[in-house]
């Protein structure tokens, strides 16, 4: 079994990612009722975990997945920049990001799920032991 590596964070992010899980969106909390208690394959996702100077939406570390919910303020121009230096920055850990807007999980919820489920079968793939 490899041994995990620690996710580096800021620890003042922890009381900010309690009360965002709090005041979740509506999109998010749609989501989080088809990620949460492994159902995606088994996966075990979290929500609004801190990850270096940043929250991310939904993670996992075995997949070294983060997923982001947009919702209108990410149509900004400022917005869309920060979101890029977060994107790249986690990059950089290993991990990868997908993104939906709020209208996407609303309204799509299969197309999202199904996004979801071919980045793990992906994952699967790639990391086939013994093959």
């Amino acid at each position: 079994m490899k041994k995990r590596k620690l996710m580096p964070y800021d620890p003042k992010l922890k009381a900010y990612a309690r009360e965002l899980r709090n005041n979740s969106t509506k999109a998010e909390i749609y989501l989080w009722l088809k990620l949460k208690g492994k159902q995606m394959h088994g996966y075990d996702f979290h929500r609004q975990k801190p990850i270096d100077r940043f929250i991310v939406d939904f993670f996992c570390y075995e997949l070294m997945l983060g997923i982001e919910v947009d919702g209108y303020t990410h149509e900004f121009p400022e917005t869309q920049r920060k979101d890029a230096i977060k994107e790249r920055r986690l990059n950089q850990l290993g991990i990868q990001v997908l993104r939906f807007t709020d209208h996407e999980v609303k309204t799509q919820m299969e197309s999202v799920l199904r996004a979801i489920l071919d980045y793990i079968e992906d994952y699967e793939n790639e990391n086939r032991v013994g093959l």
